[in-house]
């Protein structure tokens, strides 16, 4: 449910963020083509991690938000973090720093 390129991303971002549209998920994760995120995001959705909410504004407005499911995962996240940055060694680069945990 967490495997892809960005789901723990986008998930612990929208935890943490609260609601979001698609442009200002596309600006956080902006490494990823627009097509990856358009497939992570819907199979979140499908996995009930996520809710889409279009509003028949026009133009028409689109949001994301987290589950109760989702919100589920986040101390799994938190300890993904937490892994990350003992063990990042010299090998790897922090591309998007999204965790702020402390040794």
């Amino acid at each position: 449910m967490i495997g892809g390129k960005c789901k723990p991303l986008i998930l612990q971002y929208l935890i943490e963020n609260g609601k979001k549209r698609y442009c200002e998920l596309q600006s956080f994760v902006w490494n990823i083509p627009k097509k990856t995120l358009t497939m992570q995001l819907r199979d979140m959705e499908a996995d009930g991690l996520i809710v889409r909410t279009v509003y028949a504004d026009i133009p028409p407005k689109v949001e994301y938000s987290v589950t109760e499911l989702g919100k589920s995962l986040y101390p799994i996240l938190e300890l993904m973090c937490e892994w990350g940055q003992k063990n990042i060694g010299d090998r790897f680069e922090v591309t998007n720093k999204q965790c702020d945990c402390t040794d």
